[in-house]
């Protein structure tokens, strides 16, 4: 599970990154949400309808991923990449942890705590290492952790709902119902100029949006191990898997203090391995 739920951290840092590179962001989270619709669509062809009892959890999910990618999208356009994906990110699982034990009544062992700790120290760290943000950046930082908490919100209901299966009608039904609002924002917004746009920034966001689903269905699957804090906290290593590809592809600058704080990211990784 551990090995399935880093693969689907570094493919959400590569949606991310593929997001926050379109030019027109708003035309980019849209054809994002076309393919949550396509995917989706396909599940719920395959896997039908969920347990009665999934529904709420389902929908409610939903909801909040439509507030999560609107949030998203306002801290991307607010602020830097660099700052806006690790505060988002690093602000999750400090709420799911202790969610996980009044929702779930999972109490966390030793090693899960200390990891999910570091894990979420070291995130910090990676926001911070750039130095506190000045007032100008307040909005970025307001929408970002704003994003975080919807984050912690969806994970907790996901941990519960995915309980109620079956899983593949579950993550179709989710994907299929959150999907068009983008699209529909897009298409309100943009109106005739969105033709134009599309033929630019179809590609990289359908890509974007494919990529999306594969790394949220893997972490639902290995949330019905209803390890809910330790799944959540190693999914966040996506921070550092985003640093890297930055620092390779992107040509941004590592520096030490976010190496260190990377360092502090994989230490609970391990911890969270060994637990």
């Amino acid at each position: 599970m551990i090995a399935a739920v880093l693969a689907a951290a570094l493919l959400h840092a590569a949606w991310n990154s593929i997001a926050h590179g379109i030019g027109d962001r708003l035309v980019g989270f849209g054809m994002i949400g076309v393919a949550d619709v396509v995917g989706g669509g396909a599940l719920v062809a395959v896997a039908g309808w969920p347990a009665p009892g999934a529904w709420p959890y389902i929908v409610g999910s939903a909801v909040a991923h439509i507030g999560y990618n609107l949030l998203l999208l306002a801290s991307y356009q607010l602020g830097e990449f660099s700052q806006a994906y690790p505060l988002a990110r690093g602000t999750a699982p400090l709420v799911v942890a202790p969610a996980s034990v009044l929702v779930l009544h999972k109490p966390l062992t030793a090693h899960e705590l200390a990891g999910v700790l570091a894990v979420s120290a070291g995130l910090v760290a990676l926001v911070l290492a750039g130095g506190l943000p000045g007032r100008e950046e307040l909005p970025a930082v307001a929408a970002a952790v704003a994003t975080g908490l919807l984050i912690a919100l969806y994970t907790v209901i996901d941990g519960v709902g995915v309980t109620r299966g079956p899983l593949l009608a579950y993550i179709g039904w989710m994907f299929l119902l959150q999907g068009p609002a983008l699209p529909a924002l897009a298409v309100l917004r943009r109106g005739r100029h969105l033709t134009p746009a599309l033929r630019r920034h179809a590609l990289p966001g359908l890509t974007g949006g494919a990529i999306s689903l594969a790394a949220y269905s893997i972490v639902l699957w290995a949330q019905t191990s209803g390890a809910l804090a330790p799944v959540a906290a190693l999914r966040e290593s996506s921070i550092v898997f985003g640093a890297l590809i930055g620092a390779l592809f992107l040509h941004e600058p590592l520096g030490h203090r976010r190496a260190a704080a990377a360092a502090v990211v994989l230490a609970g990784v391990l911890l969270l391995s060994t637990a």
